[in-house]
C-alpha cells in the first residue's frame, strides 16, 4: 500500500527514501529486513556470517576435564606403584620373621650364654653386668605394636585375622613378590575398578568393595582368584560415560586428586625408609633371593658363636 493511498501525504524525503529502496527483477521495493542487510552488506562487504556452535573452538571445561582425566590415570598409576610395593614389604617382614626370626632368637641365645661364660670365668662386675643384659634380650617384654603386629592395619582386620574368624584356612605369602600374571592381573583390575573412577557414592561403595578383595588376593599372590575377580567385573555392571562436569567441579576434583598424591608420597617414603623398604632396595630384582642370602649369611653367624662358646666352656 502507497502512502497517497492511506491518505499520507508524499514528501520530498518520502520520495528520496522510496528512490534509494533496493527493488527486485520486477521493479517491487524491498521490505526492511532486506534494505538493512543489503545496506550492511555494502557497509562491510568482508564481514565474516554469523558463527554456528560447530565453529567455536574448545571450551576451557572440555581442556579441564581432559586435565582431569590425564591427573586421575596418573594417581592410579600412582596408587598402583605403591600398592604392589607396599604388598612386597609386608610380604618380606612376614617371610624374614618365619624363616629368620629363629636363626635370630639362637644369635641371642648364643650372645648370653658367651656372655655369662666369660662372667663365670672372671667374676668382673662388669661382665656380669653385660651377660644380664644379652640375657634380658633373649627373652624381652613385648609391647603392643609386637602382640597385634600383622593382627591389625588402618582398615581393621588383617586377611589372616580375618579368615581365622571365619573358619577360614590361612594362607601366608609364599615369596615376598607375587608372580608375573599376578601382579599383570592386579594391576588390569586396579586400573578398570579403582574407586577414584566412580561417578556417584554408590559406585564409589561397589568399587572399595571390589578393591580390598583385589587387594587380598594379590596380597597372597592368587593367581586364580584374580582371574575370577577379572571375569567377576566384566560380567558387572556397564557405567555410562559421565557427563561433562562444570568448571567449578573439575577444579575441586583437581585439587582432591594433588592432596591424595601428595598423602601417597607420604606412604611411600614412610615405606622406602622403613628398615625393610631399605633391605628391599638392595635386591629390586630377586627380594627373595636377598632372604637366602641373609639366612646363609646368619647361619654363618651361629657356626661361629658356637664355635666361641664351645672354646670357653672347653
Amino acid at each position: 500500500m502507497s502512502h497517497e493511498a492511506a491518505g499520507v501525504p508524499t514528501t520530498r524525503n518520502d520520495e528520496d527514501r522510496q528512490d534509494d529502496v533496493p527493488q527486485d527483477s520486477d521493479g517491487v521495493p524491498q521490505d526492511n529486513d532486506d534494505v538493512q542487510a543489503v545496506q550492511q552488506n555494502e557497509a562491510e562487504p568482508d564481514a565474516p556470517g554469523p558463527v554456528g556452535p560447530e565453529d567455536a573452538g574448545p571450551r576451557p571445561e572440555d581442556r579441564l576435564a581432559r586435565a582431569v582425566q590425564v591427573a586421575e590415570q596418573a594417581l592410579i598409576e600412582f596408587e598402583i606403584a605403591v600398592e604392589t610395593f607396599r604388598v612386597e614389604v609386608e610380604n618380606f617382614s612376614r617371610l624374614h620373621h618365619q624363616k629368620l626370626g629363629p636363626m635370630y632368637a639362637r644369635l641371642d641365645e648364643l650372645d648370653a650364654l658367651i656372655a655369662e661364660a666369660r662372667a663365670a670365668k672372671t667374676g668382673d662386675p662388669e661382665d656380669e653386668r653385660k651377660a644380664r643384659e644379652a640375657r634380658a634380650v633373649v627373652m624381652p617384654m613385648p609391647g603392643v605394636d609386637e602382640l597385634f603386629h600383622d593382627w591389625m592395619d588402618t582398615d581393621g582386620l588383617s586377611p589372616e585375622a580375618a579368615a581365622m574368624l571365619t573358619e577360614q584356612p590361612v594362607r601366608p605369602p609364599k615369596r615376598v613378590r607375587p608372580s608375573e600374571e599376578a601382579r599383570r592381573l592386579y594391576r588390569e583390575l586396579a586400573r578398570k575398578a579403582h574407586p577414584d573412577l566412580a561417578q556417584d557414592e554408590v559406585e564409589r561403595l561397589r568399587r572399595d568393595g571390589f578393591i580390598a578383595r583385589v587387594n587380598a588376593a594379590y596380597g597372597r599372590g592368587d593367581v586364580e582368584l584374580l582371574k575370577e575377580l577379572v571375569a567377576e567385573w566384566e560380567a558387572g555392571p556397564v557405567q555410562p560415560p559421565a557427563p561433562l562436569s562444570e568448571s567449578e567441579e573439575l577444579y575441586a576434583r583437581l585439587e582432591w586428586l594433588s592432596r591424595r598424591k601428595e598423602l601417597l608420597t607420604v606412604l611411600a617414603k614412610e615405606l622406602e625408609d622403613g628398615a625393610i623398604g631399605s633391605m628391599l632396595r638392595m635386591a629390586p630384582d630377586d627380594p627373595d633371593q636377598l632372604l637366602e642370602d641373609i639366612a646363609e649369611q646368619l647361619l654363618g653367624e651361629v657356626s661361629r658363636r658356637e664355635a666361641e662358646l664351645a672354646e670357653m666352656t672347653r
